[in-house]
């Protein structure tokens, strides 16, 4: 009661706000994705991912290094392949020597304690730019899992630490854990995108990987087929408890800051750990932004990673992991 109470007495001067911070953010808690492609000595900027790369394999061998001697711990790997190696199917993806699975050895190879984390849908893979095989104009769900089985136990056998199925697929999380299970890779976990919503946020990421869907007559035009619609909260608590029995070790709500309701849901309900994905449009906009000074890009950026963690994050997927750890 008031004025036994001051509650600013708590906040007179750094120091003190310090000792009494009840969010606190290191290192450990960013997973850092990263974009592989073919090549020698290529450096690629992204157009709308002002400062964020695509990386050939010598030169992500040096970026995973640097990645490590500032505390960053895991990588997230993605990979932009030839138009000339995607079809319908996704059979690249599950090439023992394709880009992904010579990446994992590079990463290995360069840091063999950097934890791998590795993209598992068929879009970079399709000619359609959809994470499924397209029959008839539909997304197919069962013969999709399939070919998720098989690409995942490429990456497994490649040396990958975790999968990261990011397809939304039903019944996908139980069939790659028995595949797993089934070919003694029972080490190797499973971070799935449990409720990954059909967001208006992922313009620049599938520019990134030239990734987006097609428009073409008779194939869906986006993806709300199968991932969530973003009305919907209950839906994201029933994804996310059916991919825990089925044996995901992680499980993730993506995007980050418009569905940090979900995130605080979901770490109530989970008995794993929460991670969220801090996509390429929350990226791009505080760029643009800081570009046009009027935001203050580093406050700004500190203040979407607390609230992140806050929400219930255990761990953090954001291109922001490099700036924010150096200014910690």
């Amino acid at each position: 009661m008031f004025p036994l109470r001051r509650n600013r007495r708590l906040r007179v001067n750094d120091t003190i706000r310090s000792l009494v911070k009840e969010t606190i953010v290191t290192p450990d808690d960013f997973l850092v994705p990263l974009f592989v492609v073919e090549g020698t000595g290529v450096k690629e900027e992204i157009a709308s991912m002002p400062g964020y790369y695509r990386y050939s394999l010598d030169l992500l061998a040096k970026e995973v290094k640097e990645l490590w001697s500032l505390g960053l711990k895991s990588v997230l790997l993605f990979v932009k392949v030839p138009d000339n190696l995607k079809d319908n199917k996704g059979t690249e993806a599950a090439n023992p020597n394709g880009l992904m699975q010579r990446a994992i050895k590079t990463v290995k190879e360069a840091v063999p304690q950097m934890l791998i984390m590795t993209d598992v849908a068929l879009d970079p893979y399709s000619i359609y730019g959809h994470d499924g095989i397209v029959e008839k104009g539909r997304i197919v769900n069962d013969t999709t899992v399939d070919a998720l089985c098989r690409m995942a136990l490429s990456h497994a056998e490649a040396g990958a630490d975790f999968i990261a199925p990011s397809d939304m697929m039903d019944g996908r999380i139980l069939a790659l854990r028995e595949t797993l299970e089934d070919n003694s890779f029972e080490h190797v976990g499973i971070m799935s995108y449990s409720a990954k919503y059909a967001s208006a946020f992922y313009g620049p990421f599938r520019d990134a990987l030239d990734s987006a869907p097609v428009d073409q007559q008779d194939i869906p035009k986006d993806k709300k087929t199968y991932q969530m619609d973003y009305h919907n909260r209950l839906e994201a608590l029933r994804e996310t408890r059916m991919d825990i029995e089925e044996g995901a070790d992680i499980v993730m709500v993506k995007p980050g800051l418009c569905y940090l309701d979900i995130v605080r849901e979901v770490k109530n309900m989970s008995e794993v750990p929460v991670a969220v994905y801090q996509v390429s449009g929350e990226y791009a906009m505080l760029k643009a932004a800081a570009a046009k000074g009027w935001l203050d890009h580093d406050a700004v950026m500190m203040e979407q990673i607390v609230s992140i963690k806050r929400a219930g994050a255990d761990l953090i997927a954001s291109y922001f992991a490099k700036e924010v750890v150096k200014l910690l």
